[in-house]
C-alpha cells in the first residue's frame, strides 16, 4: 500500500498538516509515502499588497487554531513586492528528489515549510532554496552542497519534473491541499482532502489494510 501526499510547501493548510503527516509516517514505518508537489500558485505574477497579506493572515489564524502550528506574521507583512509564486519551492522539492533519490522527501518538504512560515525566508528565491534544500538533505547524512543543489534546481530536467508533478495533481482530480490518496494493487483512491489529524488518517489506512 502506498500513501500519496499531494501538497505545496507554501500552502498554509499543508504546513499545519505537516506534523500530522510526519506522525503518520512515523507510526507506520512500513508505509510507502510518495510526496507530490501540487503547484498551488505556480507561475503567479501577482504582487501581494497589504490587503492580500491580511487575507492570508486570516487563513493562517485558522490553521494555527486548528493545528497549533507556529507562524511568523511579521515576516510576511514586512516583505516588499512579494510575488506568491509557489513553482520555485515545488521545484526545489523535486530537485531534492533528483539530487538524493534515497532522501526522506517529507522531511525536506517540511524544511521548506518551516523556512517560509517560521524563519520568514524568501522561498521563491533559488539561492535561498538551494541553501535550505542542501542543509535538509545533509541532515539526513547525504553530502550535498548548495551549489550542486542549485545546479539541479535550475536544470530543464527539474523544471520538467515539477510540471509532471503538477500534471499528476490534475489527473488525480485534486481540488484542495493537502490531499491524500492510497494506491493498492495499482488502483488509486482518494483518502482525505484538506486538513486531517494523524489519528483520522491512520485509522482509515488501517481499515483499508485489514
Amino acid at each position: 500500500m502506498k500513501l500519496i501526499f499531494v501538497g505545496d510547501p507554501m500552502c498554509s493548510w499543508c504546513y499545519g498538516f505537516g506534523k500530522e503527516m510526519s506522525a503518520i509516517a512515523q507510526s507506520m514505518p512500513d508505509l510507502d509515502v510518495q510526496v507530490v508537489v501540487g503547484g498551488m500558485a505556480a507561475g503567479s505574477t501577482q504582487v501581494l499588497d497589504d490587503a492580500a497579506k491580511q487575507f492570508r493572515l486570516t487563513h493562517w489564524a485558522r490553521v494555527e487554531q486548528m493545528s497549533g502550528a507556529e507562524f511568523n506574521r511579521e515576516a510576511l507583512m514586512a516583505r516588499k513586492d512579494f510575488v506568491y509564486d509557489t513553482e520555485p519551492v515545488c521545484r526545489a522539492v523535486v530537485a531534492a528528489r533528483m539530487v538524493a533519490p534515497g532522501v526522506d522527501l517529507l522531511k525536506v518538504f517540511r524544511a521548506f515549510q518551516r523556512a517560509f512560515y517560521v524563519d520568514g525566508l524568501d522561498t521563491t528565491d533559488g539561492d535561498v532554496l538551494a541553501e535550505i534544500g542542501a542543509k535538509a538533505i545533509a541532515e539526513q547524512g547525504i553530502a550535498v552542497t548548495a551549489d550542486a543543489f542549485f545546479e539541479v534546481f535550475t536544470s530543464d530536467e527539474a523544471i520538467d519534473a515539477a510540471q509532471q508533478d503538477f500534471a499528476l495533481t490534475r489527473r488525480l482530480g485534486v481540488q484542495g491541499f493537502p490531499s491524500l490518496f492510497v494506491e493498492i494493487d495499482g488502483k488509486i483512491g482518494r483518502l482525505t482532502s484538506g486538513y486531517a489529524t494523524a489519528g483520522q488518517v491512520t485509522r482509515a489506512l488501517e481499515s483499508l489494510a485489514a
